[in-house]
């Protein structure tokens, strides 16, 4: 069950085991100097001082973890963080952008979401360094980065880490909503073939009873094998589908090279919906065995996001060339109607994607438990308050898919509102002020190039929240 750690929790990691044998000598020397750092908390106005006088403190060698992950293990769990419902959008996004729009476009993309989780780690490496922490996790780099910068800005250091907290908690729960849907209209497609049509809101109602009923486990442990096996069905079904989309494709000069300028910030929503990962980069950073080996031009996050970039490239491309302008929210349904292997496709994945909900709606849950929880002293009136915020959250997630039943939409939507946002806006403004006393660079070249994506994230949150909720409310308009 400590695989899935990294994925499931941001808090930093707490064990009895320290990883490096020299680490006990180090901590003689510096254990007098570390902080005590509460989330909460102001800290002392002379924290980023005391970090100076320690420029030799290595984050990494204070860190005590149960069982630190390897590279493959590390690499694992970055394809899985990225690989989910969003790669089988992608056909639908190549339509909004155009083939070659879109075939470069996501390799940028991709290209842009790598760095920026590059600019994460980095932020937090000079954090934890300035102020003797073993390690940070996303809102805890928020809060303090404004907490060390600026004098003015420090004011804003808790609603920093509340904001990257309520990002944080409005994704996942997006990522819920989609899932539900995805789940419904794999199944629809299905029952309407063989047996009878019945609208998908039916299928989610249906649904709503053993969505709740799986995310009432609460041990995660009893999770793990239902992980995996989802995984092995989520592999199946990509691979079969590249099967069809591969087979007997037409000239790429029957699909659109461009796509329009309104239809072009959806195809940004879906994208950086797909590239999903950059809330486990931190935690994946923080229990690795080796954490130098994460950067690098050659290190676990290059190679990873680059296998994860050239997927979502062929699927999109692929796709979007097989199908054209008739290509779905999901690659799934488009699959013929009358192949028995393709119709066991939607199963699998609708199977895959309902058992991969739990590991999803953990994250948000474990966001909004202890404030919900902390109003009742007894045990059984915390579980039963555990059992109800449960029931509301996933029979909000039902409400929403419901009210929306559209999917490539609301992926769009939960892209450009909150994907953006974590991935493209928060870095480059941590970063700015993480470095705001130790400089950009030789003609400030690290400040400019944060102005540059900070732009393009706050113009794709815009236009492209602006896109999908016009789609969402006008669907003839596209």
């Amino acid at each position: 069950m400590s695989e899935l750690q990294p994925l499931l929790q941001s808090d930093r990691p707490e064990a009895s085991e320290n990883r490096p044998a020299l680490r006990a000598e180090q901590e003689e020397n510096t254990s007098e100097s570390i902080l005590d750092i509460k989330n909460d908390e102001g800290t002392d106005s002379d924290a980023a001082a005391q970090s100076s006088q320690k420029p030799e403190y290595n984050p990494s060698m204070h860190r005590t973890l149960d069982h630190p992950t390897s590279n493959v293990d590390t690499m694992i769990h970055l394809l899985k963080g990225n690989i989910g419902t969003g790669i089988l959008a992608m056909p639908d996004a190549f339509r909004n952008a155009g083939l070659y729009v879109g075939l470069f476009g996501t390799l940028i993309l991709g290209a842009i979401c790598t760095h920026c989780m590059h600019m994460l780690v980095r932020c937090s490496r000079e954090l934890c360094q300035r102020l003797q922490q073993p390690a940070l996790n996303f809102p805890e780099v928020g809060y303090w980065s404004f907490e060390t910068g600026p004098a003015v800005l420090k004011r804003y250091s808790i609603t920093a880490r509340r904001m990257i907290t309520t990002f944080l908690f409005i994704t996942q729960m997006g990522f819920c909503c989609v899932y539900f849907l995805f789940v419904a209209l794999n199944v629809k497609e299905v029952i309407d073939h063989y047996f009878v049509k019945l609208d998908v809101r039916v299928y989610l109602i249906i649904l709503l009873v053993p969505m709740i009923l799986i995310n009432l486990l609460r041990n995660l442990k009893y999770l793990a094998p239902v992980s995996f096996f989802a995984a092995i069905l989520t592999v199946t079904g990509l691979s079969i589908s590249f099967f069809y989309m591969l087979h007997n494709l037409p000239r790429t000069d029957t699909v659109k090279p461009v796509g329009t300028w309104a239809t072009l910030p959806l195809y940004f929503g879906t994208a950086i919906y797909a590239f999903e990962g950059i809330g486990v980069v931190l935690p994946l950073e923080n229990n690795m065995k080796s954490p130098q080996d994460f950067g690098g031009i050659t290190g676990v996050l290059n190679t990873g996001m680059v296998i994860v970039a050239c997927l979502y490239t062929s699927v999109g491309f692929f796709g979007y060339l097989k199908y054209g302008e008739n290509v779905k929210g999901s690659i799934t349904l488009n699959l013929p109607q009358d192949h028995i292997l393709s119709q066991l496709v939607r199963i699998a994945m609708a199977i895959a994607i309902f058992l991969s909900y739990p590991l999803q709606f953990y994250v948000p849950m474990n966001i909004v438990e202890p404030v919900v929880v902390n109003y009742f002293e007894t045990n059984r009136a915390q579980y039963l308050a555990n059992t109800a915020l449960r029931i509301v959250l996933i029979t909000f997630t039902f409400i929403l898919a419901a009210c929306i039943p559209n999917l490539g939409p609301i992926i769009s939507l939960v892209g450009a509102i909150s994907s953006s946002a974590l991935a493209l806006i928060a870095p480059p403004i941590i970063e700015i002020i993480t470095f705001w006393a130790v400089g950009y660079g030789r003609y400030n070249w690290m400040l400019w190039k944060d102005f540059a994506i900070l732009i393009f994230g706050i113009s794709g949150f815009v236009f492209g929240t602006y896109a999908s909720t016009a789609q969402i409310l006008y669907p003839s308009i596209n």
